[in-house]
């Protein structure tokens, strides 16, 4: 979609409040994200910005937040050895520890998946989402993204639904990801759900959606936003 410095200068300059960047095939590798541009996106933005990708150690997320990010995100490894987010947690306080959840709809339950980098190796793991996110709090994550694999790509609104349901077992900040179409989509989200957050790519890299335009439909609309 573009080059990593590039993107991350023209959203900051746009409005965007916060940046996460996403390395999606890592974990299904087996390595971990390449940390060479961290430190120069940290010199570009004055807004805070969080990395994924493959952060199986203390030692992984240490070195990215000293080259600048502002929290790291675990996923599919936090799924391997959930013990790994009480270590972040410990080692560099919650706020700095973002859960990544990607859930799929099972018959009349949702299921969180890992691996989704990779279709060849994504599977379903043994949680439920909402006993996945429960025991992630316990273990001291303090942010929850959830991205609803039902409705991620297809531009037809966030899954309303699940995060309705889901934001009554988390007691952090939730960010809706997932199923962002157009304005009224985010509308939507703040207006009949309580996320913190609603995080989308597509629809800003293809242009689809400006972020001042979409901050002052959802000022206008009476939602609290950083204009």
């Amino acid at each position: 979609m573009g080059d990593i410095l590039e993107l991350a200068e023209h959203y900051s300059r746009s409005g965007a409040d916060e940046l996460v960047f996403y390395d999606i095939t890592a974990s299904p590798d087996g390595r971990t994200v390449d940390r060479s541009w961290v430190s120069r996106v940290a010199k570009l933005i004055n807004i805070p910005f969080c990395v994924a990708g493959g952060i199986r150690s203390v030692a992984d997320a240490e070195e990215i937040l000293c080259k600048g990010a502002d929290k790291i995100s675990v996923n599919s490894p936090a799924l391997e050895r959930p013990e790994l987010i009480s270590a972040l947690a410990k080692r560099f306080g919650s706020q700095c520890v973002v859960l990544g959840v990607d859930s799929l709809r099972v018959d009349s339950t949702w299921q969180v998946y890992q691996y989704t980098g990779d279709a060849s190796r994504s599977t379903r793991s043994s949680y439920t989402t909402a006993d996945w996110i429960t025991r992630a709090q316990d273990l001291g994550a303090g942010e929850v993204v959830l991205n609803c694999m039902n409705q991620d790509g297809v531009r037809k609104g966030y899954d309303i639904e699940q995060l309705s349901v889901i934001q009554d077992v988390c007691h952090v900040p939730l960010v809706a990801s997932g199923g962002a179409g157009s304005i009224e989509d985010f509308a939507e989200v703040f207006e009949k759900t309580r996320v913190s957050a609603a995080l989308a790519a597509s629809v800003f890299h293809d242009d689809d959606i400006r972020i001042p335009d979409l901050k002052a439909r959802l000022g206008n609309a009476g939602i609290e936003v950083r204009l």
